[in-house]
């Protein structure tokens, strides 16, 4: 006789901003991108825009146009992720901030990718969440900087994995979604490769956006940078019987009159 099928358990509620692992962040930027669709998809659009005319510039020419217009849109997006994150009037003041901030971190962003895609992710892993602490605290120029230094390094490994984890996903999305494109509807791969771009790019910025709340949690739990759980609360290996213990397990007790 055939069992019955158990009913799906609930899943387990969301982990706090400040023990939010990568995985979780990304599909929370997932699902506010399908919460906030159109106004995240908007953020897309120059990025679409700045993928198709690139494609006429060359050598010199593209660095040239990816430094200075790339920087440009790079930033404009970012701190509308931010304000789409906030989900709260943002006033106008701390978009310009914002915006500014942005153009000393992104300023070297294209240039750093032209070289190799580590050192621009390593960078905005540090130094990117100067664009929401500016947009969601409120901060000036300069403060906004040095804050979004102190989140980055509050746990570098972390902010480091997030960005990796959104730029990897973003690389392998867009050539996927591009081949699709250019299968179904016979569209040219120079059309193809920026739409995708636009439509998956929102997912990158969000996220980072988001980076921002485990970063700020993390600082304000007082959680150290270089300190982490290894060993899970396991046994050590090497002093089985070391203070602080979670379980006496191993220890010698004490007898019934006390007596060890």
């Amino acid at each position: 006789m055939a069992r019955n099928a158990r009913p799906n358990e609930p899943l387990p509620p969301p982990l706090p901003p400040a023990t939010r692992p990568v995985g979780q962040l990304v599909a929370e930027s997932i699902k506010l991108y399908g919460r906030r669709f159109w106004p995240s998809l908007a953020l897309g659009l120059p990025i679409g825009i700045f993928g198709a005319v690139a494609h006429a510039f060359d050598g010199w020419t593209y660095a040239i146009f990816s430094v200075t217009v790339g920087a440009l849109l790079l930033t404009l997006t970012y701190v509308g992720a931010a304000v789409i994150a906030a989900e709260r009037p943002i006033p106008r003041r701390r978009l310009f901030v914002a915006f500014a901030a942005g153009i000393v971190v992104f300023l070297p962003f294209p240039v750093l990718v032209l070289l190799y895609i580590l050192p621009a992710v390593a960078w905005l892993a540090l130094v990117g969440l100067a664009v929401p602490a500016a947009v969601i605290e409120g901060t000036g120029f300069v403060a906004s900087l040095k804050r979004g230094f102190q989140l980055g390094r509050a746990d570098y490994v972390h902010s480091l994995g997030t960005m990796a984890a959104l730029g990897i996903l973003f690389y392998l999305s867009t050539r996927v979604l591009a081949v699709a494109l250019n299968a179904g509807s016979g569209q040219a791969a120079e059309i193809a490769r920026p739409l995708s771009e636009g439509v998956l790019w929102p997912i990158v910025v969000l996220g980072a956006s988001l980076l921002y709340f485990d970063q700020a949690a993390r600082v304000e739990s007082g959680r150290p940078r270089s300190r982490r759980s290894h060993d899970a609360d396991l046994h050590h290996a090497l002093e089985p019987d070391r203070p602080g213990r979670a379980d006496p397990e191993g220890e010698p007790r004490p007898a019934a009159g006390g007596q060890p």
